[in-house]
Parts: C-alpha cells; structure tokens; sequence
C-alpha cells in the first residue's frame, strides 16, 4: 500500500516527528575535514545506515538522506561531479531501507554554493543540478525532497521547481533565519520567514518551515510568523540544540532532550506540524520531542 503524503497527514491533525543531526554523527563515527560525507552512502553505507535507522527508532516518522551537499556544484569540490546520480541514488536507498514501508524519507538537497545574484552561475545551470539530484533521489526511494538551509529565495524556488516538474515527490522547503539587532528575523540575503514561505508556496512547495540558526525557542517566534500568514500550509521545523557555545574550538550545543520536550509542545502550539532536530541534537533528543507531544 503506497505511504500517505506528509502535506495529507498533517492536514488530518497529525503531529509528526523528523529525524536530528547528521553532520555530527559522521564526524563521530570517523569522517575527516574535508572529506565528502555524501561519499560514505557509497563507500561506508553501513555506518550511514546505523545513522538513519538510530532515528527511526528513535521515534522519528520520516528521515533524512545523507545528500546535503549532492549537487555537483558541491561534489565538484571533491572530485565528484560525475557521481551526482549514484551518490544521490544510494543515499535515498540507505534511508529508504532504515525507513521501512511504514515511515518517510524526506532526503535533503542543500544550497548548491553558488550565488544567482552574483552570476557565478546561470538560473538554467542551477536547475539542471538540482533536476539530476531530484531525480537520483527519488530512483533511490525517498518520498520527499527536503530542500533546506536556504537563503535566497531566486534559490529555493529553482529546487523546488525541479523537484515538482521531474519528480513525483512532495518538496519541502527550509531556511535559515538569525535575528537581527532590530530583533527580527532575516535569511543570510535578507529575505524574512514571511518572503519565504510566500514565494515556496508560490514555486509549489507542499511543506514550509525553517532549520538551522536557531534553537526552539526562537523558532517558535519564526513559526508564529509564518502561520499568521497562512493558516493552512504545513509548516515543518529542524532546530538546533539552542545556541551554540564555543568551547577550546569546538561548537557546544548546550539544549538537552529535556530542554527541548518542554518546547516541542510550545512550538507546535505556535503552528508547527512537523518537529525535529538539527545541528546538535541527536535520538535522545528526538525521543523525548515525541514524547513531549503525543
């Protein structure tokens, strides 16, 4: 029996649960500056196996693929540009095989590094790029395409166009806001969570939201931006374990699995319909979410 759309099981009241951190469990289980994380779905698909599975049983409804950085603007940096299709292709697969029938892969597509507005690119080279990942993606079994950490709208929109023109698979889209000296909050390019999600929708995005940035308890300020705009879109959040601290060097995120239980139902009462982690958060975290709200 095929799986329900995400925007369907949202829109009948459901709250779902995504997965947490992915960077920082590579980089436990041995991943070394400057390598490709991507590479390991190819190379070390067991340990990124152990990553996607670890959230499912967790609690997580969907996960993610370890495919961030899989157009081949970003893999060119390794020496990769000619593996976009097989490198995205496992990466679906691994979580498609730790998701089971009954739960969600919702891989994740990245900014490509390059900056429409500076034209170190064409509009027509960066669709292309991500049209190759969407498709590889969807071959490799993944439900959705999380296109996320966004900045610029010019961006997102071409993701998400890719992936709704080549693809059968609902696309969310995601960015990353801070919050200026005037307390409000703007993308990297100064687009506002208002801008943003009018202009995904706008482009056929089935799912908004925002990740990265931010720890829950300034998303929940973004969201009740959002769902003030709109009442309806499903509106998806991947925040991190708060703030981070830097520690001799190294990036400490200070929210534990129960600072972040007692926030999930805030933010879910702010408007969020999906919840779950980013930089910093790990099962624990994911399982106490869950629990948090159900």
């Amino acid at each position: 029996m095929a799986r329900q759309k995400i925007a369907e099981a949202v829109k009948s009241g459901k709250v779902l649960i995504s997965d947490g951190a992915w960077g920082t469990f590579l980089q436990k289980k041995g991943m070394k500056p400057g390598e490709a994380p991507e590479l390991w779905c190819v190379e070390k698909p067991d340990d990124v196996y152990e990553i996607a599975k670890s959230y499912i049983d967790a609690g997580a409804d969907m996960v993610e693929a370890d495919s961030f950085g899989g157009t081949r603007f970003k893999l060119a940096h390794y020496g990769l540009k000619d593996r976009v299709a097989e490198i995205n292709e496992a990466a679906a697969a691994i979580s498609r095989k730790a998701a089971g029938e009954n739960n969600w892969v919702i891989a994740s597509i990245g900014p490509t590094g390059e900056i429409l507005v500076m034209e170190e690119v064409t509009e027509e080279e960066m669709y292309d790029a991500f049209k190759v990942q969407a498709i590889a993606l969807e071959k490799g079994g993944s439900d959705a395409a999380c296109i996320e950490t966004m900045s610029d709208i010019g961006e997102a929109v071409l993701a998400i166009k890719a992936v709704k023109e080549n693809t059968k698979m609902e696309a969310i889209c995601t960015f990353s806001f801070e919050r200026n000296v005037r307390g409000e909050y703007r993308t990297m390019m100064g687009v506002s969570p208002v801008q943003a999600m009018n202009a995904a929708i706008e482009a056929g995005a089935d799912v908004v939201g925002t990740n990265c940035g931010n720890g829950l308890e300034r998303m929940i300020e973004i969201v009740k931006e959002m769902r003030a705009e709109n009442k309806d879109i499903p509106i998806l959040v991947h925040a991190n374990a708060g703030l981070p601290h830097n520690v001799d060097g190294k990036d400490i995120f200070p929210d534990t699995p129960e600072d972040m239980a007692a926030l999930a139902p805030k933010i879910v009462a702010a408007g969020a319909n999906i919840i779950g982690g980013c930089c910093g958060t790990t099962p624990a975290h994911i399982t106490a979410m869950k629990k948090a709200v159900s």
